[in-house]
């Protein structure tokens, strides 16, 4: 049977692949926008500077403050790059969650998995930033590369957990071929496209997809269903007639684009102990914006929770850019 032998929590973002002389530049568009989660309830920029005024911003979006925290934060990808080449598995598998890349509005699942043979990672597309300039921090967050990267899919796996999610009561989407959009194929989505380039270097090293709607409501789903997803992948990966190693990852998190240091370090420490009760408790609107993508660690932890690897938490970075502690907070861990 096959055997998990490592498992990994990285955030993804546009702040780790730019200068940080360069990150006003988002906090300029968090000004412009209308609306900002924060603890369960939505505020305009102008309120949460006066709502997070004692926590003076200010002294934390220095430029010598914002460059120790990118050099940390840089630090810590290439610790756990070399970690993960070091143990070498056969497979990843790696939860993360789509942002109308693959997955438009006209159909969205809430659990997908890709079980086609294969999955392009989409070259840098010079023109289309020229004249669309919002695209880069897209782009940036994606890490396209200068040419194609082509990287294999682990196709019977994909399809084993397929199979055994369905016997499991998981209604889960069967996706076969990248999809196609008005120009051709769609981008392999960010949080798989940062791990192989960030991570991976590029190796092409065989995938299962595992896509978590985090972001879109109205099905987005609960963190006691994305974990107890994870439990069935586990199951299924466990009782794969293949003497293949698999490593498990989520991308994604922290909080963002409001960062919330103490719901961070809480749910960080909560996973660390396995205290699901204590996270399962927690009101559903706190996962809102980019800070629903903890979810994508809460899959992977669910996939390592019946393995003897244990969860050591490397580093946490919070990246702040604005007088509104507008941002993103990075984590980092390692089961091992």
């Amino acid at each position: 049977m096959a055997e998990i032998v490592f498992g990994f929590g990285v955030s993804h973002g546009p702040l780790l692949a730019t200068p940080p002389e360069q990150w006003e530049l988002r906090a300029a568009w968090d000004r412009q926008q209308p609306e900002h989660h924060f603890r369960g309830t939505t505020y305009t920029f102008e309120e949460l500077v006066r709502l997070r005024a004692a926590e003076d911003f200010g002294a934390q979006t220095t430029l010598a403050v914002k460059t120790e925290r990118f050099k940390r934060c840089r630090q810590r990808i290439d610790e756990l790059g070399a970690v993960l080449r070091e143990k070498d598995p056969d497979v990843l598998v790696i939860a993360g969650d789509d942002q109308r890349e693959w997955i438009m509005a006209d159909l969205q699942p809430a659990f997908t998995v890709f079980h086609g043979e294969s999955v392009t990672n989409l070259a840098f597309d010079a023109e289309r930033v020229k004249a669309e300039p919002s695209v880069i921090y897209r782009m940036q967050a994606t890490e396209p590369p200068d040419r194609d990267h082509v990287y294999p899919v682990q196709a019977d796996l994909a399809r084993h957990i397929i199979e055994e999610l369905s016997n499991d009561g998981f209604d889960v989407a069967a996706s076969a071929s990248q999809p196609m959009g008005p120009e051709g194929p769609r981008q392999l989505g960010h949080a798989w496209g940062f791990v192989y380039r960030q991570l991976l270097r590029d190796e092409p090293k065989p995938l299962v997809p595992v896509l978590i709607n985090t972001f879109y409501a109205p099905n987005r789903p609960s963190p006691q269903r994305c974990y107890a997803l994870g439990l069935a992948i586990g199951r299924a990966i466990r009782g794969w007639d293949s003497d293949k190693t698999v490593a498990v990852g989520g991308s994604g998190g922290m909080s963002h684009f409001v960062i919330d240091e103490a719901f961070d370090r809480d749910i960080m420490q909560a996973m660390r102990l396995g205290d699901t009760e204590h996270i399962f408790a927690l009101d559903d609107r706190l996962f809102r914006a980019g800070t629903s993508e903890i979810k994508n660690w809460l899959v992977a932890a669910g996939i390592l929770a019946q393995t003897k690897l244990e969860m050591q938490i490397l580093d946490y970075v919070p990246c702040y850019r604005s007088e509104a502690g507008t941002g993103c907070a990075m984590g980092f861990a390692t089961w091992i």
